[in-house]
């Protein structure tokens, strides 16, 4: 994966950097884009020999025959490089808590060699927590899209327990 420095693609980015923000920060309809990572073939094989040992991934000949014409990368390896722009650029450090999961997990297109992809969340619903006033709770929509637009390689859809924007005393409003 070849890094370099990921940065936000969008015309507007969030009101504070990462570091600075909370749930309230999070409005739902707001969409940012965030990239791009690229992966090369020696990056897919490698994930793949460790954690998806499937000739499609790792086996050049092969994969040369099957449906997809090369290497292509595991679906769990395309989680991993969206999971980095997540935390990167949209998950606040210091205020994010957990994950309690992800849904509607889908690879509708495969990642290859020498693409280069971008993240873009697009907030679905924040609602604060019923059962714990310090947090909130966001779902968002996110799509790992190839950078000439050709190819949706994942989407799914994460929630995620960010910690609430603590109330300063003499503060009103």
């Amino acid at each position: 994966m070849t890094n370099g420095t990921t940065r936000t693609l969008s015309d507007t980015d969030f009101p504070v950097p990462p570091e600075e923000r909370h749930f309230e920060d999070y409005r739902p309809g707001a969409v940012h884009e965030y990239g791009y990572l690229t992966v090369t073939e020696e990056e897919i094989i490698e994930f793949a020999e460790r954690f998806d040992p499937q000739p499609i991934h790792v086996d050049r000949e092969y994969a040369a025959t099957g449906p997809f014409g090369g290497i292509i990368a595991s679906g769990w390896h395309t989680s991993a490089l969206c999971m980095r722009l997540i935390a990167d650029h949209y998950l606040p450090p210091r205020a994010s808590l957990a994950s309690p999961g992800i849904d509607e997990l889908r690879w509708p297109a495969p990642l290859r060699p020498g693409d280069s992809v971008r993240l873009r969340t697009t907030i679905l619903a924040a609602r604060p927590s019923r059962s714990k006033p310090d947090r909130g709770i966001v779902t968002t929509g996110c799509e790992l899209i190839t950078k000439d637009d050709e190819r949706t390689v994942l989407t799914l859809r994460a929630m995620n327990l960010i910690r609430r924007r603590p109330v300063r005393e003499g503060r009103t409003g």
